[in-house]
């Protein structure tokens, strides 16, 4: 008789899930400008700026802004030289500004004190500014394969809908992360790409396409229908209303001046024009008229503009005024076709945008809403 065929070795439903992922995501995986080419080498400047850059912001608005940065500094050396100030203005529109003061800080230490090299794991990856859990993670996996569990909230979706966790969040995440992270294979790099792809493209937080994702027969969720109701989110807190008046003064050449705001704090660092204090209510026009950088015939814009903060929203007011000669005020006049250079915020260009009724043309974000009663 022949001899008997080679039992062979069977295979444990956490490696047939990395697997399956990983064959999923040779076939579908997205293709990057930070992303490298597949069998390629990760480079850890790229996978470390873009990493910051995503940090509560989506894929579609980082794009231009990591090719621009690029362009600028090719290599963390040549950001690490750069001046904070033209590093606010390139990042100038993308929201969470204490991103890129760490960035530039981070960026000094691994050139100037590091010898020009990112640390080879996620523990030594903490030690540099702005870097935390989730970033040291997905930054030792993608540029290193180190056996790391990279947590995004696309990640955190499909392991929470995959083992049926319904523990809410945030509670819920240091178990999405033990379970993650017995699954992570040597291609650990691919491997949190996959999980990032495969939450960005099927496990998609409304309406998940089920029956194209690689995991869909072990899906819990799925056996038990309550896939769209996964993860379970804490309750949203009700953010509380600030407002105030902002002043926007142009000069003969249509320049419009600018103010620094403190170097620490909301904003740190970055230009606007001069403002009033915050409150609860609008100041009345004679009570906005004291709060002026100086005296003019400020003239108030018709509507308001409003922005959400993290953790309150702000609606201002915009008085203007046009001057046949620059007082003697500090600041800096700005050309009005220079003001996408600056490092000027998404609520500053609002209310400077406001303040010119240029009606869009100057920034795109610029957004005129009514008041909330």
């Amino acid at each position: 008789m022949p001899a008997a065929a080679k039992a062979k070795k069977p295979t444990s439903a956490k490696t047939d899930l990395s697997t399956r992922l990983l064959a999923w995501y040779d076939i579908h995986r997205r293709v990057l400008p930070w992303r490298a080419p597949k069998g390629k080498r990760a480079d850890p400047y790229r996978v470390w700026l873009s990493e910051i850059m995503l940090q509560q912001t989506t894929v579609q608005a980082v794009g231009n802004y990591y090719r621009k940065f690029l362009s600028l500094w090719p290599d963390v050396t040549a950001l690490a030289n750069a001046k904070q100030d033209d590093v606010l203005a390139a990042w100038a529109g993308l929201g969470y500004y204490a991103r890129a003061r760490n960035l530039h800080a981070a960026a000094k230490l691994v050139a100037f004190e590091m010898g020009g090299k990112f640390p080879a794991t996620a523990e030594d990856l903490r030690a540099l500014p702005g870097v935390g859990g989730y970033t040291s993670a997905a930054i030792a996996a993608i540029a290193y394969d180190e056996k790391q569990a990279a947590m995004d909230a696309n990640a955190e979706r499909v392991i929470a809908r995959a083992f049926a966790v319904d523990t809410p969040m945030p509670k819920a995440k240091v178990e999405l992360h033990r379970l993650c992270s017995a699954l992570v294979p040597d291609r650990a790099g691919d491997f949190a790409q996959a999980l990032m792809d495969l939450g960005s493209a099927i496990c998609t937080p409304k309406r998940p396409a089920c029956g194209n994702c690689p995991w869909t027969d072990d899906c819990e969720a799925k056996k038990r229908g309550i896939q769209e109701q996964l993860p379970i989110k804490a309750p949203k807190m009700a953010r509380p209303l600030k407002r105030g008046a902002a002043f926007v003064a142009l000069d003969r050449s249509g320049a419009v001046l600018l103010v620094k705001r403190p170097d620490k704090g909301l904003l740190a660092s970055m230009l606007e024009p001069p403002l009033g204090p915050w409150s609860e209510d609008f100041p009345s026009s004679a009570k906005a008229l004291k709060q002026a950088p100086f005296q003019a015939a400020w003239k108030k814009r018709p509507g308001i503009v409003r922005h959400g903060f993290t953790h309150f929203e702000l609606e201002t007011e915009v008085y203007v005024a046009e001057l046949s000669k620059r007082p003697g005020f500090k600041g800096n006049w700005v050309a009005a076709d220079r003001l996408r250079e600056v490092a000027l915020p998404t609520v500053m260009r609002k209310i400077v945008e406001h303040g010119l009724d240029t009606g869009g043309p100057l920034f795109a974000e610029g957004v005129l809403r009514k008041p909330r009663a």
